[in-house]
């Protein structure tokens, strides 16, 4: 049974998403979920010029990939314009708001003559202006007194009125601001917690100065999620971060361990196991435990998470997701075969390409060419290899054998003979374990790639 709880994830369709949404969408949906709540989907999409549809299905794709579903359908903020207007309207008749016609630069000149902060001055507010053509509605802020709130993850927050500036809530061209909408909207779906970003904190006043003057009564509960940063404690930023919910899909991150990762952004497990199925932390998530500090979104560490998720997929899984990483029937086919043993090893599933592309022949890689070859063992590895695995039988452990006894009779530690065989095997120096993909490649090809090795070496 339902217990009463709705949180909401309310994206704007002016951007894909990004990696700091997902953090709020996924904690409203931990909170939802592990309260027996309702999670809802409303899409802010007031903004005209410069929303695309592109950009909601972006968003709703990338909420299912993250595996995080919503209760019935997304509410369209561009369908409820009408209703927005009749609550400015509302504020307007009862003198909680007034009709403003200063433009920017207008304000702008009067504060640079005056010395004054930035921010609207107040020049309309008892100017009685009536609607027309490019005037704009603003809310009438009180000048004294405090607006606050006892936030569930930051404690007491309050701000003095005398700092809040008289806020556009209706813009000259009819369309809603952000926090009418907001308030509306959160009183049309009946939200009881409001658990969005930091960024957000600044604004929670005026949030609640709209609702308390549209007569909604208690409002929701609010917390506020801890800022993301990057490794130099700034911001993240979509023109210097890796910030791209696709782009992380693209590059073969599992969404089980985008989700894992995320949930770990200023808050962890009690028992401090961290690497764990979403199920479990549905179960163990409370929004008291998130700390309000900045939270470093650490692309090494959510490398290693991915990667631990990556081990713990049965094969037949793997080699499915992995199969969109490389290229090639034949690419494929050794992915199907040797697919365990680069489940080990890679983080990443677009690191697969360069486990798998000497399938089709050598890779031209001449640093590794030179790395190996330049040893001065290396055309008695070649030469002694050539020689042994001409009647070896071929099976990893007989091939390993052969080249351990070759490395007995140079006397040469294993571990420098191992570098020109796999070059001149696959062109490069690290890769899936030698003798494994050499069984795979089979005698005839083996051979045919090491003499030409040998004989590029000279």
């Amino acid at each position: 049974m339902s217990s009463g709880i709705r949180c909401r994830f309310a994206p704007s369709p002016t951007g894909y998403l990004h990696v700091g949404n997902a953090h709020s969408a996924l904690c409203n949906w931990l909170f939802a979920r592990g309260n027996s709540g309702t999670f809802l989907l409303r899409v802010e999409d007031t903004d005209a010029e410069r929303n695309r549809p592109e950009l909601t299905d972006n968003i709703l794709d990338m909420l299912r990939w993250l595996g995080l579903d919503w209760d019935g359908e997304p509410l369209h903020q561009s369908a409820r314009i009408e209703e927005y207007q009749r609550a400015a309207a509302r504020l307007a008749a009862a003198g909680a708001a007034y009709w403003c016609d200063c433009t920017a630069d207008q304000v702008q000149a009067r504060n640079k003559e005056r010395g004054g902060k930035p921010g609207y001055d107040g020049f309309c507010r008892d100017r009685g202006l009536e609607p027309g053509p490019g005037r704009a509605l603003r809310f009438r802020v009180p000048h004294e007194g405090t607006t606050g709130w006892h936030d569930v993850i930051r404690g007491p927050v309050a701000f003095d009125n005398k700092d809040i500036e008289d806020f556009v809530v209706l813009r000259s061209n009819g369309i809603p601001t952000f926090f009418l909408a907001n308030v509306i909207d959160d009183d049309f779906m009946a939200i009881t917690h409001v658990i969005r970003g930091e960024d957000h904190v600044n604004g929670t006043p005026k949030y609640l100065l709209l609702r308390a003057a549209l007569g909604m009564g208690e409002p929701p509960a609010l917390a506020h999620l801890p800022l993301l940063v990057n490794e130099q404690r700034k911001k993240l930023s979509k023109r210097r971060d890796p910030v791209s919910v696709a782009e992380f899909k693209d590059r073969g991150f599992l969404a089980e361990a985008m989700c894992n990762y995320l949930a770990l952004l200023g808050w962890g497990p009690p028992d401090g196991v961290e690497v764990r199925p979403i199920e479990e932390i549905v179960e163990l998530f409370r929004l008291e435990d998130v700390n309000p500090s900045p939270a470093f979104f650490d692309l090494k560490k959510l490398t290693y998470v991915n990667g631990e998720w990556i081990r713990r997929l049965d094969r037949a899984d793997f080699v499915e997701r992995a199969s969109a990483f490389v290229h090639g029937e034949a690419e494929r086919a050794a992915l199907g075969a040797l697919g365990p043993l680069a489940q080990e090893r890679v983080k990443v599933l677009d690191e697969l390409p360069a486990y798998f592309d000497w399938v089709g022949g050598v890779v031209d890689d001449p640093r590794s060419w030179d790395k190996a070859m330049k040893l001065p063992v290396a055309r008695a590895t070649l030469d002694g290899i050539i020689e042994a695995y001409d009647t070896a039988p071929w099976n990893p452990d007989e091939l390993h054998a052969s080249f351990m006894a070759l490395a007995e009779r140079l006397e040469t530690s294993p571990s420098k003979l191992q570098g020109p065989i796999r070059v001149a095997v696959t062109g490069r120096l690290v890769g899936l374990p030698l003798f494994e993909l050499l069984a795979y490649l089979g005698r005839d090809e083996t051979l045919a790639r090491l003499r030409a090795g040998r004989a590029r070496l000279g």
